[in-house]
């Protein structure tokens, strides 16, 4: 082989390695900032695109990894990303040491910012997370932090949001994952939340003791309006039955004195005197009624009466 030729196989290889490099294949939500002669030139999109190798060249970034570890490449993934922070000591306003982690959600929305406008994103993007967990959690006391997670994660969310746009990201949100106060604090929630059962027990048990004996007493209440209702009722009856009873009894003694009137007159004899010498003798024999050998003493007006029982006799008669 000739000198010529092999001088020509270089030069088709040099073309062709050329070629290659200079073709840059981008995937989709990725993108790649080019540099012309170690100046920003332009953003690549996805697709095919043509670079002139040496003169320019992809600009490498940092990323961080799944598993935590920081790399460099020349590719930007447009994507939401989001990083697990480790667990870190956090003093509340009441000065309890507190370990917390979260989640932080955030995309890429100006690659040439997030290139040129910090040296090292993720660790940047994970210290400023830090730093502003510690001051928002440093002005609420525990027991608003273990309640609180939501106002947590949008003074977070809000924090971040301000100071990573001059980076061009965007935080999309951030979320507290645990929190873990002391042991010591935890043992005395956990009292303090048996406690606060027992109390929520007694009162409920209290109520209840109180609601029976309402009951009971409005039971016992109606059951004696309910006795004295039948006993009036009972009184109301008994009393028109003795009313009604008398009327019979005076309508009958009525129906009786008026026949006895009328018999007595026809025979010409005073109607009066017979009733009171029929009534008299009626007491005579109640009062003469019983013991024996009992002494009678009669008034002395009772013989004018007694002396009318022979007319009586010679009425009868007739």
């Amino acid at each position: 082989m000739s000198i010529t030729n092999v001088v020509l196989i270089v030069l088709v290889a040099l073309v062709v390695i050329y070629i290659l490099r200079g073709i840059k294949i981008v995937s989709q939500s990725e993108t790649m900032i080019v540099e012309r002669l170690g100046k920003y030139n332009r953003t690549l999109n996805a697709g095919i695109n043509v670079i002139l190798p040496i003169v320019e060249q992809a600009k490498e970034t940092i990323v961080r990894r799944q598993n935590g570890g920081i790399s460099r490449t020349s590719r930007i993934d447009m994507r939401e990303q989001v990083y697990d922070f480790d667990k870190q000591s956090v003093i509340t306003k009441d000065n309890v040491m507190t370990e917390i982690n979260a989640l932080l959600y955030f995309q890429i929305v100006d690659p040439m910012k997030a290139v040129y406008e910090i040296q090292n994103l993720p660790v940047a993007i994970e210290k400023l997370t830090q730093t502003t967990l510690r001051n928002v959690v440093g002005e609420m006391e525990l027991d608003e932090t273990l309640t609180s997670r939501d106002t947590i994660n949008s003074k977070l969310r809000n924090v971040l949001d301000d100071a990573t746009n001059k980076w061009g990201v965007k935080v999309n949100r951030v979320e507290l994952q645990d929190i873990t106060p002391p042991e010591s604090i935890r043992r005395t929630m956990e009292l303090q939340m048996q406690a606060e059962r027992n109390r929520r027990a007694e009162i409920l048990k209290a109520e209840g003791e109180k609601q029976a004996q309402i009951l009971n007493s409005e039971g016992e209440k109606q059951a004696e309006i309910n006795a004295a209702e039948a006993e009036k009722q009972a009184n109301i009856l008994k009393a028109e039955g003795e009313a009604k009873a008398k009327v019979l009894q005076a309508e009958a003694e009525a129906t009786a004195i008026r026949n006895i009137a009328d018999a007595v007159s026809d025979r010409g004899a005073d109607p009066v005197n017979y009733l009171l010498a029929v009534k008299y003798i009626e007491t005579l024999k109640e009062v003469a009624g019983g013991q024996q050998n009992k002494t009678v003493y009669l008034p002395y007006e009772a013989s004018n009466l007694l002396g009318s029982l022979g007319g009586i006799k010679e009425m009868f008669a007739k």
